[in-house]
């Protein structure tokens, strides 16, 4: 009997449990968080359309414009000169930079000089006898002839006989035979064209040298050139002689240039045309990197934007009523950063700057104050 009751006390307890628990459960209250619409704030600007001008960016290297890479034209080995072949090393116009050695070649030239000399000597008495119109002069240039210098150029002959004459002695195969020893001579000493430095020194005193030979270069140190590329759809507008602004993009520094030569070939591959852009300035070295900004012209009825503000398929935000909406421009030309847009309305309201996950239909407020460094 006592397992019986006590059995009986334990499922109705069971029953009990479970209907608490069920009253429990259903007397759960679930309390929903209320959401908030969230408006967000974005700047804008009434459009205006004015003319906007165009400026072309390009960028490149300096180099110099009058530049010289020196070869050697006869082999021997290279003099120590009264300075040393350096790099950086200046030089005045007409100083000599390379000497090489030419006592034996030298040595060949002034044989070939006594012998024109002995040959001119030779037929002074004929001449005397035959043609002694033309005695005078020929006697003069011998008296003239000085071994130590360039053999002088020979008297003007103004007659048939007396070209026969001189033709039919050899005189004249031995003078340009003797010219064209002089003119091998002075390739053993290369001279600065213009005032300079050198700027590769590829031999050091002592060295060798071989015919063909690269020695270094030489550059004039005060005029430099910028080669641009410029897109072909701008090549009409720019003029030769136009001033072009050139920074300096480490320290911001501003030179001023002008174009000095645009090419007339369109380079296929990026159909674009070479621009050189001349500038002068003591500060500027060889080789360094410099953006230029090409006025290439003005155009009217634009409007100039953000790049981020411009869309896929060349829409832009508008705002019409609170409310977002998207407008179809015509984008004209594309720099770093900015857009020039044609098409858009006077009086049209546009984002003037970019809303991260802006959509068609958005509800927003403008912000009236607008300040430029704030964001909401």
């Amino acid at each position: 009997m006592r397992k019986i009751i006590f059995t009986g006390l334990g499922i109705v307890l069971i029953v009990v449990s479970f209907f608490l628990a069920q009253i429990i459960i259903d007397s759960k209250k679930t309390f929903k968080p209320k959401v908030e619409k969230v408006v967000k704030t974005v700047f804008t600007e009434e459009v205006k359309n004015q003319s906007v001008p165009i400026v072309v960016t390009a960028n490149g290297n300096l180099s110099a414009k009058q530049r010289v890479e020196l070869y050697a034209e006869v082999q021997g080995v290279f003099k120590r000169g009264s300075k040393l072949f350096k790099e950086g090393q200046t030089y005045r116009k007409g100083e000599t930079i390379i000497s090489i050695d030419a006592d034996e070649y030298a040595a060949s030239v002034q044989s070939a000089k006594s012998n024109l000399y002995n040959e001119l000597t030779s037929i002074m008495p004929d001449l005397r006898l035959d043609y002694p119109d033309f005695y005078p002069k020929w006697q003069a240039y011998l008296n003239n002839f000085d071994m130590t210098k360039n053999v002088p150029p020979l008297p003007e002959m103004s007659s048939e006989s007396e070209r026969f004459f001189i033709t039919g002695r050899g005189i004249l195969t031995s003078y340009y035979s003797v010219k064209n020893l002089e003119q091998r001579l002075s390739k053993y000493r290369i001279v600065a064209p213009f005032t300079g430095v050198l700027t590769e020194a590829l031999v050091t005193e002592g060295t060798l040298v071989r015919s063909g030979q690269k020695l270094g270069e030489f550059i004039n140190p005060d005029v430099y050139e910028l080669e641009v590329s410029i897109s072909k759809s701008y090549s009409d507008l720019l003029k030769l002689g136009e001033s072009v602004a050139l920074t300096n993009l480490d320290d911001n520094t501003v030179y001023k240039g002008k174009v000095a030569r645009i090419n007339g070939r369109v380079d296929q591959a990026s159909q674009t045309i070479k621009a050189y852009i001349e500038v002068k300035d003591k500060n500027l070295r060889e080789g360094m990197y410099l953006e230029a900004d090409l006025d290439a012209k003005k155009e009217e009825n634009a409007i100039e934007i953000d790049r981020s503000l411009l869309l896929e398929g060349n829409k832009i935000f508008v705002v019409r009523d609170s409310v977002l909406d998207l407008i179809d421009v015509r984008p004209v030309y594309f720099s770093e950063k900015s857009v020039v847009l044609k098409n858009v309305p006077d009086g049209e309201v546009i984002l003037s700057k970019p809303l991260v996950g802006a959509y068609k239909g958005m509800a927003v407020k403008v912000y009236k104050d607008q300040p430029d460094n704030s964001e909401e």
